[in-house]
């Protein structure tokens, strides 16, 4: 049976993917930019710039504050007023509205906003993925809900929105920074029809109430003495006791009408799993393409436990999916060594605590399980498959307790074995440029343009510091024939682009290419001799003895030749390297396609980026993709060394 509502097929990143909805079933957004949910609040401003209207015809507001504080502040008033509004934020904004996420609780408002969960500073400032804004938050009365992928960041603001209004309870909903809000991928998105049905208008929701209302006067945020203040706080229960129920009831009628099933948790190959790995986000699909390796290769019968809904907690579901297996190891993105255990681990045992002393709504475990609990991926820090391996290998041992992953220290387990968990036949790229050469926006464009035009499953992910323009970046994209769950820095490729042959110079950007892959090579020569012999000495004994076809050309002289715009030159170089990768990409002659048909597919994507600029703009982009397809030289190693 086909759902009604399948998506509309599309690729994009957990922050467009997030704009996509709420541009179209909100009213308004407030929020204060900061990395890295800027991107989810740029795009909302952008719609409301354009006059964009939501879904009931509405033209749509947005107010920039002067902290996170005043846009949570402002938001809540929003809502009290009956208004259905967003909000996007990370890190220490986050925090800084914790004062105000208690009352927007308090006063049952219905708000979402999207986290774009970042590292608190502490000892240092890091704008990469960390869970420790969310956990510092985690006890203001918010639904919590953890969106592993750019598909779930959008159902999950869809099926959020519908939760919140009936529960009457404000929810946060987390995307891990960068690695989902800045990732591409393929997606679904909900259909506008499928929105204005599930969500409903905001004039025809009865659950939306105008607290200001003089008609309708009511106290709100009142002063309560010693005789009525907890009367107050505990009467809430009545609202808080009902979520569960909502949440599971939403969920299934979006199954129904999507096709895409959504729980409080995710139970991956758990029915004969003797050790299981828990956790939160993007690590979550990279565990469970681990947990396929290692069955295949060491026989070890392990699991996933994803958690979809952190609050409110589903402690009963967590023991039920758990309740047969030996060992648990919960892997948390923050460190919080003062507490008895970080606070999902904590948590995940106060479950099966209850569920041994006969809590009622938990089901009896066979036997408690012996938890684990280790510290990775703080700062965005690469969580691997060899890290999962080494996890399940020590719970096989019986194991330290308590370990950290991903470095080098006294409490670490050592990534003995890093496996490749891509999908058969995967085809990758991991690119070196500078930051500001516009290589992260082309792969985003070569992303969009595989998906769009090939049919094929995409992911592309930036990998810079906060220091970013002027400074090496690297990006990657990985293009398969099946859903790609692998969420980090690529160790096994099969074409390395090279913004400058310096980059042979500050160290090895040869390294896991594969034998017979590709190498391109930005350089103002003409010859290939001469283009040789500027090629270290140490890299061309690599690129012979792995077979490696290498390619090179002045992407700069044709950027040059091609914009009459200077400020487009430095990154009109980038979309010349997209002509290069559409010549060595082995999908384009799979699939093939004639050059005609292909460069329509160029222009299309070409469009979705750069539009807004003119269509003086998109023709030289263009031009210089073609010139990258057709000039791109091929440079043979010499047959003497």
């Amino acid at each position: 049976m086909h759902p009604e509502f399948p998506g509309i097929p599309a690729t994009a990143d957990g922050s467009e993917a997030v704009v996509w909805v709420e541009t179209q079933i909100s009213q308004g957004a407030c929020a204060y930019p900061i990395t890295p949910s800027t991107n989810m609040g740029a795009g909302f401003q952008a719609a409301q710039a354009a006059e964009k209207k939501n879904l009931w015809g509405e033209p749509l507001f947005f107010l920039e504050l002067e902290s996170e504080h005043s846009s949570a502040s402002t938001c809540e008033g929003f809502a009290l007023a009956g208004g259905r509004v967003t909000n996007f934020t990370s890190g220490q904004g986050l925090v800084l509205m914790k004062e105000v996420l208690y009352t927007i609780a308090g006063k049952r408002l219905p708000a979402v906003f999207h986290v774009g969960a970042r590292a608190l500073t502490s000892q240092a400032l890091n704008v990469h993925c960390g869970h420790d804004d969310v956990m510092a938050v985690a006890d203001c009365g918010w639904g919590i809900a953890f969106a592993k992928s750019c598909q779930e960041a959008v159902d999950l603001a869809v099926i959020l929105r519908r939760v919140a209004e009936e529960a009457e309870t404000p929810f946060l909903c987390v995307q891990d920074g960068f690695l989902t809000t800045h990732t591409v991928e393929n997606v679904r998105l909900p259909e506008p029809e499928l929105m204005a049905e599930f969500v409903g208008d905001p004039y025809a929701m009865t659950r939306l109430r105008n607290l200001m209302n003089p008609d309708k006067p009511i106290m709100s945020g009142v002063v309560q003495n010693q005789d009525a203040y907890m009367k107050g706080k505990i009467g809430q229960r009545v609202f808080t006791s009902r979520i569960p129920q909502i949440l599971s009831g939403t969920m299934d009628r979006y199954a129904l009408l999507t096709g895409r099933r959504y729980a409080p948790v995710e139970a991956y190959r758990l029915d004969d799993a003797e050790f299981d790995i828990v956790g939160l986000g993007s690590m979550v699909e990279t565990a469970m393409a681990t947990a396929d390796w290692i069955r295949a290769s060491r026989g070890l019968r392990v699991g996933v436990l994803g958690i979809t809904i952190y609050r409110p907690f589903p402690g009963a579901d967590i023991v039920t999916a758990l309740r047969r297996v030996r060992a648990i190891t919960v892997i948390e993105r923050l460190d919080n060594p003062l507490a008895a255990s970080n606070p999902l681990t904590l948590e995940v045992k106060a479950a099966f605590a209850d569920a041994a002393t006969g809590r009622d709504g938990y089901p009896a475990p066979a036997a408690v399980p012996v938890v684990h609990s280790a510290c990775a991926g703080l700062g965005s820090r690469d969580i691997r498959p060899g890290d999962f391996v080494a996890a399940a290998e020590e719970m096989a041992r019986g194991g330290r307790r308590d370990f950290v992953l991903g470095i080098p220290h006294a409490a670490a387990l050592v990534r003995r074995e890093d496996p490749d968990v891509r999908p058969p036949g995967a085809f990758s790229l991991r690119g070196h440029s500078i930051g500001g050469f516009g290589s992260v926006t082309t792969n985003r464009v070569m992303a969009t343009l595989v998906g769009d035009l090939f049919g094929l499953y995409v992911q592309a992910y930036p990998l810079y510091g906060s220091e970013k323009k002027g400074l090496p970046t690297t990006y990657y994209l990985t293009v398969a024939d099946e859903p790609i769950r692998f969420h980090a820095e690529l160790g096994r490729v099969d074409f390395v682009p090279l913004n400058d042959v310096n980059a042979f110079n500050i160290g090895d950007p040869l390294a896991g290419l594969v034998p017979g892959g590709i190498v391109f090579i930005q350089c103002d020569e003409t010859d290939p001799a001469a283009i040789w012999t500027r090629v270290p000495a140490r890299a061309r004994a690599a690129i012979r003895e792995r077979g490696l076809r290498v390619l090179a050309l002045d992407t700069a002289r044709i950027a040059r030749e091609t914009t009459r715009q200077p400020d487009l030159v430095q990154r009109m170089q980038g979309i010349v390297l997209l002509g290069v990768f559409l010549r060595v990409a082995p999908f384009v002659a799979r699939r093939g396609l004639g050059e005609t048909e292909l460069f329509a597919g160029v222009e299309r994507a070409l469009r979705k980026f750069f539009g807004k600029r003119g269509e003086a703009v998109i023709q030289e982009n263009l031009r210089a993709v073609h010139r990258g397809f057709a000039e791109a030289i091929e440079v043979e190693a010499p047959a003497h060394v």
